[in-house]
């Protein structure tokens, strides 16, 4: 059977449906984590600590794992570990976006670097380092605008400000979370760095797609329906098809497919943000991975493929009968964090199941968790699902459902 080595952090949430995909394809799976398992030494063809910060490090340990333990493809399931995936594809000749594309993805900075130089339409953007004056920047920047830093996902650390008393308090906040030890020693030098954008009005959408040798294949364009207008941005509930005219959707399609092409990101998944702002459409990143959390759930393909399924497929250059997603209407809800605490207790989770339309609920997060909420998080209380014939009854459904989920945080 082919050989996948997926490249799963600890803190992931997408071990489970990765490892339940590669069972359905019959492949073999070794997974390269972070942390060294005490069972490493028994299985020395299903494990491997790798350390993901240094890609190169990455690359080289493979290459003598594969001596003895052929590899067929490399997956990451995040920012990070695509670029550590990409690094040992090319170590091993196997097909993969160039290693600098996949940095460019994830760095925030060179992000907007490139797409400015192929005139890729994004927001306005500057790029500071924190042993600047703070007053300074904040006197040389146009308002409103969003500070962040520029190796973090999932909206930590990213924050509005309408004038300059809002961005230095925003400058001082995001120091305060670049300085935690474990964002320290992920970010390294890149720690020092804060980046300032643009502030783009209007509403926000989110691509999935796939490309096949530069080609970009549309998997699915979620609508936002809840406003993102700051002062943070957590995202709740995403719903697919898109209800934006056609033509709107053709152009988002062609922004994310040109931002693909200026950064040189060639093959596997992406997963696109775009604001329609005045003026059209404005790409606010693309990272060179699949949809976050359990997201990926909402989505299902041809005779019931899943999106982790279809990304194993390419990546192992197997044939997909069809890239259409099933006819229904879908949605997700990722439950936000309603304020800093320990999480005492869940009720209403089987309220929120019967509601109907919605297809599942979980909550990830487990009595006894300290809770943190953005722009200093990173994690969600968990999900919930909905099918439905109209994106409108999916939206429905979610929200209908989150308002049946109680929790008591202490």
């Amino acid at each position: 059977m082919p050989r996948v080595l997926l490249l799963l952090p600890t803190t992931t949430y997408r071990a489970h449906d990765f490892l339940e995909a590669a069972a359905r394809l019959h492949l073999d799976v070794t997974v390269g984590t972070e942390e060294t398992s005490a069972l490493e030494g028994v299985n020395r063809q299903g494990l491997l600590t790798l350390d993901f910060r240094d890609p190169a490090a990455c690359a080289r340990r493979v290459e003598e794992f594969a001596r003895d333990v052929p590899v067929d493809a490399v997956v990451g399931v995040d920012e990070e570990t695509a670029v550590a995936a990409a690094a040992v594809s090319a170590r091993l000749g196997r097909p993969s976006n160039p290693p600098g594309a996949a940095v460019a993805a994830w760095h925030k900075g060179t992000l907007r670097r490139r797409l400015a130089a192929h005139g890729v339409s994004q927001p306005a953007f500057r790029l500071f380092f924190r042993d600047e004056s703070a007053a300074s920047a904040a006197a040389a920047v146009r308002y409103p605008c969003v500070l962040k830093p520029t190796f973090l996902a999932g909206s930590r650390g990213v924050i509005r400000a309408d004038g300059s008393e809002e961005f230095l308090a925003a400058w001082a906040r995001i120091g305060r979370i670049l300085d935690l030890p474990d964002v320290k020693r992920r970010g390294g030098k890149l720690a020092r760095e804060i980046l300032v954008e643009e502030f783009v009005p209007g509403p926000e959408l989110s691509l999935e797609g796939l490309l096949d040798r530069g080609s970009l294949s549309v998997l699915a364009l979620f609508d936002k329906p809840d406003p993102l207008d700051g002062p943070f941005f957590e995202e709740t509930i995403y719903v697919t098809p898109s209800r934006r005219p056609v033509a709107e959707q053709a152009a988002i399609r062609d922004l994310v497919a040109r931002g693909a092409r200026a950064l040189e990101l060639s093959e596997g998944p992406v997963h696109a943000e775009v604001r329609w702002g005045p003026g059209g459409p404005r790409l606010i990143e693309i990272a060179a991975r699949s949809i976050g959390g359990l997201c990926s759930r909402t989505l299902t393909f041809g005779t019931g493929m899943s999106l982790e399924e279809i990304i194993l497929r390419s990546a192992l250059g197997m044939p997909v009968e069809t890239l259409e997603r099933e006819n229904r209407a879908a949605g997700v809800l990722m439950i936000p964090i309603p304020k800093a605490g320990v999480l005492e207790s869940v009720a209403g989770l089987d309220r929120a199941k019967g509601v109907p339309g919605i297809v599942d609920a979980v909550v990830s997060a487990h009595a006894g968790q300290q809770l943190v909420p953005l722009p200093e998080g990173s994690r969600y209380l968990g999900f919930v699902f909905s099918r439905a014939a109209t994106p409108e009854e999916a939206e429905a459904a979610l929200r209908a459902a989150h308002r049946r989920l109680e929790f008591r945080i202490a």
